[in-house]
């Protein structure tokens, strides 16, 4: 994980999400960034998470990293190297917060620990990519479903709206957005991300305070 160098998040990608929380379907790329130090990757161990600033809560989506520099000549598959998946946490009541006052959200998505990832593996391509899912389960439950088809701006659009406003280098990783069904964590709680049948990260949730 050290080659990772920017961390790049989209909010409201998937039309589901949007509705479940009261948000308005967005015209453009809704991007925010997480600190590498909220970068963790979920190999089976206990995970901490802050408990005295609301409820945390999970939101699971595909990650890709950037194989080499952008660059508009290029297809964007190939600009891609690998993927998994992740979780975008969120400190909902801090974020909440924040929206009432026009402020950034980074204090409510940048904290240690908020951007869990499982193991990098090969990127497909885009249309092998659209015919698997990805999945969270918690205590073996399913929780949450996507597939790239139902984003709203799907990930070529992404690249080229980032690569082009803030820069896109190797290494770089970009959440691409949530389907529907976040909720709150608790303690205790242990989490799979899976894509299609392969199991790509676990790990179990604990809260201390800060």
């Amino acid at each position: 994980m050290d080659e990772i160098k920017n961390i790049y998040c989209i909010g409201r990608n998937y039309v589901e999400h949007v509705h479940e929380l009261g948000n308005i379907v967005p015209t453009s790329p809704v991007v925010f960034t997480k600190p590498t130090h909220a970068l963790v990757e979920a190999n089976g161990q206990e995970i901490v998470l802050p408990s005295n600033q609301g409820e945390v809560h999970f939101e699971a989506e595909l990650v890709i990293k950037m194989g080499q520099d952008y660059d508009p000549e290029l297809p964007v598959q190939d600009l891609i190297s690998e993927m998994t998946i992740g979780l975008d946490l969120t400190l909902r009541d801090v974020q909440s917060a924040l929206k009432e006052k026009q402020h950034p959200w980074l204090l409510s998505k940048g904290f240690p620990n908020a951007a869990i990832i499982g193991k990098f593996i090969p990127f497909p391509g885009i249309e092998s990519c659209a015919k698997k899912d990805f999945r969270l389960f918690i205590q073996n439950s399913l929780r949450q479903k996507g597939n790239i088809q139902h984003m709203i701006f799907p990930i070529g659009h992404l690249i080229r709206f980032i690569g082009e406003n803030l820069g896109l280098k190797k290494g770089d990783i970009i959440f691409t957005g949530t389907p529907e069904g976040v909720g709150p964590l608790q303690e205790g709680d242990t989490l799979s991300l899976w894509w299609e049948e392969e199991e790509l990260g676990t790990c179990t949730m604990t809260f201390h305070h800060t």
